[in-house]
């Protein structure tokens, strides 16, 4: 059953209202081409109304307790928890990914909320040595100000959840723009945070398709103190630049291009369903993904019939159908990226093992669906194994030693998350330390959680978000000198 084609505003200052200039725009399900909702179509000018009113709540906020400011955010957690089957199957629509992964994405944002609830009751000042008997000194952590919030469309509730939850916790107020394509949890998150009595101003939500113009205001509006950002490396350069301007805290998670190491002493059935867990999921729109799979030569034949298999039964289709494990494509853009990739590798040497081409699926679905594939015989010369791909390709290549693969994986400006299987204790050390990422999955697909800290080195961005981390980002440390 389709989500009820409504009309959504824009929420700034706890009143939901249209854009200024009255315009909408489609939000349409990427599975079968049908229109879910229409949103207000706001801009620059409903960004800065926002910051203001962002701004005029900051002192109240700032002053909540944070046993208040945690009730909130435990209270929104909650809600989100028992709505999850509704929330879920509005993400599945607007997003395209399987049902099964839209419950565990609306679990997951909802422990980000939680977790920081926590948080907020941990921020923790110290009393510090004095050097002169008549003086004492401390320190104390102050939320640096008004937020403002750029997400992602591939996972469109938790990476809402991941910033607004630690800038709240910290007694920030916050601006979200979220993604043209993914805009209705995100609406929804806001209802909860409205029900639930955030005050009106600490958290306003901006949606429209002047995505360049909105993002440029709020990283040079000097009103906000705090840009955090997800997307891609080359829009996150952009903003950097922009926050310079006015000397403003960025954190951004930006591209990435994980590695998949397989060494020789690997259970090699673990390594194929990781692979396959790693790479397919969403079908294969992930920062974190596996990208590209190195296997040491002596195992490689092995490994990739064990994969091939395990691809080849995957089930492609509308993400709400029982047993569906790959949904479409966002848009025309991203698929036809993958064709480009896969031809490339085709046309350089590459062997498809299986899938390939595009997928056929029920006739009554529109959307851009692609076979899951394997390309055995890849090379560092195709653009699989340098560019991001976000679709369902694994490319496999072979290495020889442990050096190989770790120059290998580490030979790409991207650093955000790398993953390998062996079973060699010293050896697991040893990759993990010299692997250039701030990610590691050492026998483990999803290393991720309200509790690890989560961001790259190197070109795929600054700061770390979620962990006892997350929150140090949203705090301006104070140094008080007390003469007696």
């Amino acid at each position: 059953m389709a989500v009820e084609t409504k009309t959504y505003g824009i929420f700034i200052g706890g009143k939901w209202q249209e854009a200024e200039t009255g315009r909408t725009f489609a939000v349409r399900n990427p599975a079968t081409g049908e229109t879910l909702a229409h949103v207000a179509d706001g801009g620059v000018a409903e960004i800065r109304r926002a910051i203001e009113a962002a701004h005029a709540a900051f002192p109240s906020w700032a002053e909540t307790t944070a046993d208040r400011r945690a009730a909130l955010l435990s209270n929104a957690a909650r809600l989100m928890t028992e709505r999850r089957e509704e929330l879920a199957r509005i993400l599945t629509q607007e997003n395209g990914k399987p049902l099964a992964e839209s419950l565990g994405e609306i679990a997951s944002g909802a422990s980000f909320f939680q977790w920081n609830a926590e948080e907020a009751r941990r921020v923790y000042g110290e009393v510090v040595p004095t050097v002169a008997n008549d003086r004492r000194v401390l320190t104390i952590k102050q939320p640096i100000g008004v937020v403002g919030a750029i997400t992602p469309w591939n996972f469109p509730f938790s990476m809402v959840t991941r910033k607004l939850g630690p800038a709240l916790a910290a007694g920030c107020t916050a601006v979200l723009r979220p993604a043209r394509a993914t805009p209705l949890v995100a609406i929804e998150i806001f209802k909860i945070m409205e029900e639930v009595g955030f005050p009106p101003g600490v958290v306003n939500l901006v949606t429209g398709t002047d995505s360049a113009g909105m993002g440029r205001e709020l990283a040079t509006n000097p009103l906000v103190r705090k840009l955090t950002f997800t997307g891609s490396t080359e829009v996150g350069k952009q903003l950097l630049a922009y926050a310079a301007g006015t000397v403003k805290r960025v954190s951004l998670e930006l591209g990435g291009h994980a590695p998949f190491l397989v060494f020789d002493d690997a259970d090699l059935d673990k390594a194929a369903q990781a692979a396959v867990l790693s790479r397919f999921r969403n079908a294969g729109q992930t920062c974190i993904c596996t990208n590209r799979v190195f296997v040491q030569r002596s195992v490689a034949d092995a490994f990739t019939e064990k994969v091939a298999r395990l691809v080849s039964a995957l089930r492609v289709g509308n993400g709400l159908e029982p047993g569906v494990q790959v949904g479409p494509l966002i848009d025309e853009r991203g698929f036809q990226k993958v064709v480009d990739h896969v031809e490339d590798a085709r046309s350089k040497g590459a062997t498809v093992v299986t899938g390939g081409r595009p997928a056929q699926v029920n006739g009554h679905l529109k959307g851009y669906f692609y076979e899951p594939t394997v390309l055995a015989n890849a090379t560092p010369r195709m653009k699989v194994m340098y560019e991001e791909t976000f679709g369902p390709v694994l490319p496999i290549m072979t290495f020889e030693t442990e050096d190989e693969a770790i120059a290998l994986a580490n030979d790409t400006p991207y650093g955000l998350a790398a993953y390998f299987y062996a079973r060699d204790v010293g050896r697991i050390f040893r990759v993990a330390e010299k692997l250039e990422y701030g990610i590691i999955g050492a026998n483990d697909p999803i290393p991720v959680g309200a509790h690890i800290p989560f961001g790259g080195f190197k070109e795929s961005g600054l700061g770390r978000e979620n962990g006892s981390e997350g929150i140090n980002h949203f705090l301006e440390v104070k140094a008080i000198s007390i003469g007696l």
